[in-house]
């Protein structure tokens, strides 16, 4: 099989969870979730982005997929988004839909490609929505009907999947069929998913701020393979990270994004600096923190030092943003 790409180029293969606010629904009635599905089908095609297995729950969803020419964000961008107004237009709501930042974990390929399809398929049987193999082989809401030619849906890449299980399809669908099937007494799998770690905030220059801090735990879960995988693939995150801007050129985008949002916000920059502890002005510190991290790289000592507090108190805030 292919050697895995790294970061997000095209090729990076990725499982995708997303999650429905407080974990409120993300779909009600068929029509939600036809929707859903065609809306990824139709993303998919404009951003040639190749999907494997995928389940879609009444409060959650899961994606494997490998990012397109358009990169995972954009991918994630369009799907939700499109939903979500689509679904509050159906049921006259207004707000959002899904929690803030859907968790995407880089995986290794040879590895992991066949447990993911065979966790992310299961979903249906572990939460009692099929009670057998047969039923789950005609489940239109999760991937696996189309894998073993039940349910057509050209969007998704079954003949890739069966390649994995034989030559020709017949043998190939009977092997996957016999490997889902041995999975289904494993019950839940929380090391495919992070169980257990402290979740990352997403992006790849959290992943690289954390290493640099030594709190391993919490980059590494975004990376599921051997430890070589995971250092080759923070390396090359560092590496990409540090051709996005010269100093002078991040230093001038981080005080132009303070004072811009400070100003949108009616907070005095010198306040901010200050250490104030006033609500106000710690949750533009919050959101400052976390913008600087995901969207610039910028590591945590530095985006201390640029609001005048101290790197443990950025780390607190950051751990108190993604509780919430």
């Amino acid at each position: 099989m292919p050697r895995q790409a790294r970061l997000d180029s095209p090729g990076t293969l990725h499982h995708v969870i997303i999650r429905g606010i407080e974990k409120r629904r993300i779909v009600d009635d068929d029509a939600d979730r036809d929707g859903f599905i065609s809306r990824m089908e139709k993303v998919c095609s404009d951003t040639e982005t190749r999907v494997y297995a995928w389940a879609l729950m009444s409060n959650h969803a899961h994606i494997f997929l490998r990012s397109g020419t358009a990169g995972l964000p954009k991918f994630m961008r369009r799907l939700l988004t499109g939903h979500a107004v689509s679904y509050n237009l159906r049921h006259s709501r207004h707000g959002h839909l899904f929690q803030n930042r859907y968790k995407s974990i880089i995986c290794e390929e040879d590895a992991y490609f066949k447990e993911l399809i065979r966790y992310i398929h299961l979903n249906p049987v572990r939460a009692g929505l099929v009670k057998d193999m047969a039923e789950l082989d005609r489940y239109r809401w999760c991937g696996h009907s189309v894998v073993v030619g039940k349910v057509k849906r050209e969007w998704q890449d079954r003949d890739y999947v069966l390649r994995w299980f034989g030559k020709k399809e017949g043998e190939a669908k009977r092997a996957y069929r016999k490997y889902v099937k041995e999975g289904i007494g494993q019950g839940s799998r929380p090391e495919l998913v992070g169980g257990g770690l402290i979740r990352s905030m997403g992006g790849w220059s959290e992943v690289v701020s954390m290493r640099r801090l030594g709190l391993k735990e919490r980059s590494d879960e975004r990376i599921l393979g051997s430890g070589d995988f995971v250092n080759e693939v923070v390396s090359e995150a560092e590496e990409s990270l540090r051709r996005q801007f010269s100093k002078r050129e991040l230093a001038e985008k981080i005080e132009r994004y303070i004072k811009d949002l400070c100003r949108e916000e009616g907070v005095n920059v010198d306040e901010l600096r200050s250490g104030s502890r006033r609500p106000h002005v710690s949750t533009i510190r919050r959101r400052i923190a976390t913008d600087l991290l995901e969207r610039y790289g910028v590591p945590l000592a530095e985006i201390a030092r640029r609001l005048g507090v101290t790197t443990s108190a950025i780390s607190k805030a950051l751990r108190g943003q993604k509780s919430r």
